[in-house]
C-alpha cells in the first residue's frame, strides 16, 4: 500500500514538473531564437511548432534509453490519439475553430501519411530503419510546412479559411502560432541570460518530471500486473494534456497555473486546435524516430499498439480530412465522433488490452 501510494505521488510530482518545465522552457527558447534575430515566420513555424510535443519528446527519449519501449512508444502513438480524440475533439466542440483549409487539409494528409509509414514497417513487430528514416522524412516536410505557412501569414498572403460554427460569419483573418504572443524583451545581456538560463531551467525540471512519470508507470504497472502500454494509454497520455484541458475548459484547476500559462504564452488560445494536429503529427514524426534511435536497434512496437493506436488516428484523421475536403468547412459532429472514438480507445485499452504490448 505504501509503495503504491508512493507511485501516485510520484505521478502526481512528476505532473507538475514537466508542465511547468514544458512551458518554461518552450518560452525562454522562444525568446532566445527572437534574440539571436531569427525571423518571427521562422521561429513560429520551428520552435513553437514543435514546443507543444516537448513532454512527449523528453518522456520518450529516457524510456527508450532505459530499454522502456512500450512507454516510449506508447507516449508517442497514446499521445497522438489524445491530441486529436480529446482536446482537438473538446475544442470543436466548445469553440468556434478557425483554421487555414489549405493548411489543415495538408498537415491531415501528412498524418495519414505517418500512419500509413507505421502500418507498412512494422508488421513484424518492430520499426524498420527504413520506417524511421521515412518518418524523419515526413518530420522535414512538416517544419517546411510550419514555416511556409508562417510566411504566408506574416506577408499576408490570401489565406482560405473555415469554421466549425454554422451559424458563424465567415471569417476574414486567422491568428498564426506566433501572433500577439510573443512580446520580446530588448536585446541585452541580462534579458539574453536570464532567458538562456531558464530555458536550461525548464529542461531540467522537464527531466525530472519525465523521469518521475516513467518511473510512477512502471512502479504501477508491476505493482497492479499490468501492461505497461495500459497505463501509457491512460494515466501518462492524459497527464501529459491536463496544460492543454486547462486552456479549452478555461482553466478550472484555479488561477495561478492560469497566471503561469498565461505568462510563458508562445501563442494565442486561437490556434490550439492547430497546435494540437501539429502535435499529433510530431508525435508520429519526430517522438517515434527519435525513440528508435535512442533505442540504437529496431524498436519494438507492440500488438495493442498496432491494433488500437494507429487505426484509431487513422480514423480520427479520416474525420477530420474529408468534411473540410468535400464541404470546405468544419463541424462540431466531427468533434463528438472523435471524442466517442477516444472513449472506445480507452474502454479497449483498460478491458481488453492485447498481450504483448
Amino acid at each position: 500500500m505504501k509503495i503504491l501510494l508512493f507511485a501516485l505521488l510520484l505521478y502526481a510530482a512528476g505532473l507538475v514538473l514537466t508542465g511547468v518545465g514544458s512551458r518554461l522552457a518552450s518560452r525562454c527558447a522562444t525568446w532566445c531564437c527572437a534574440l539571436c534575430g531569427l525571423p518571427l515566420w521562422v521561429v513560429g513555424g520551428t520552435v513553437v511548432a514543435m514546443c507543444a510535443a516537448l513532454p512527449q519528446l523528453m518522456l520518450a527519449f529516457l524510456a527508450a534509453g532505459l530499454s522502456v519501449t512500450a512507454l516510449a512508444v506508447g507516449t508517442a502513438l497514446a499521445g497522438a490519439v489524445t491530441d486529436l480524440g480529446l482536446v482537438f475533439a473538446l475544442c470543436l466542440l466548445r469553440q468556434d475553430v478557425v483554421v487555414d483549409r489549405g493548411e489543415f487539409c495538408r498537415k491531415c494528409a501528412l498524418l495519414l501519411a505517418a500512419c500509413g509509414v507505421v502500418v507498412f514497417f512494422v508488421r513484424d513487430g518492430t520499426l524498420s530503419y527504413t520506417g524511421t528514416g521515412l518518418l524523419m522524412a515526413l518530420f522535414v516536410i512538416f517544419v517546411l510546412q510550419s514555416v511556409v505557412y508562417q510566411y504566408r501569414f506574416v506577408f499576408g498572403e490570401d489565406l482560405k479559411l473555415m469554421h466549425a460554427h454554422a451559424g458563424a460569419p465567415s471569417p476574414d483573418k486567422a491568428e498564426s502560432y506566433s501572433a500577439r504572443t510573443m512580446m520580446f524583451p530588448a536585446m541585452s545581456i541580462k534579458s539574453s541570460l536570464c532567458n538562456l538560463g531558464g530555458t536550461v531551467a525548464g529542461i531540467v525540471l522537464l527531466c525530472a518530471g519525465a523521469g518521475a512519470l516513467l518511473a510512477s508507470a512502471v512502479a504501477l504497472a508491476n505493482l497492479t500486473g499490468t501492461i505497461q502500454a495500459m497505463w501509457a494509454a491512460t494515466l501518462i497520455s492524459f497527464g501529459l494534456s491536463l496544460p492543454l484541458l486547462a486552456e479549452v475548459l478555461h482553466h478550472p484547476f484555479g488561477s495561478v497555473w492560469k497566471r503561469f500559462a498565461e505568462r510563458c504564452r508562445i501563442y494565442p488560445p486561437a490556434v490550439l486546435p492547430m497546435q494540437m494536429l501539429n502535435s499529433a503529427i510530431l508525435n508520429l514524426t519526430l517522438v517515434l524516430p527519435v525513440s528508435s534511435l535512442m533505442y540504437r536497434r529496431r524498436l519494438p512496437v507492440g500488438a495493442q499498439f498496432r491494433q488500437y493506436d494507429v487505426p484509431l488516428c487513422i480514423a480520427m484523421a479520416v474525420v477530420l480530412l474529408v468534411p473540410p475536403l468535400l464541404k470546405k468547412r468544419l463541424y462540431r459532429w466531427q468533434g463528438a465522433v472523435c471524442l466517442g472514438l477516444y472513449f472506445l480507445y480507452l474502454a479497449a485499452a483498460l478491458f481488453a488490452p492485447v498481450a504483448g504490448a
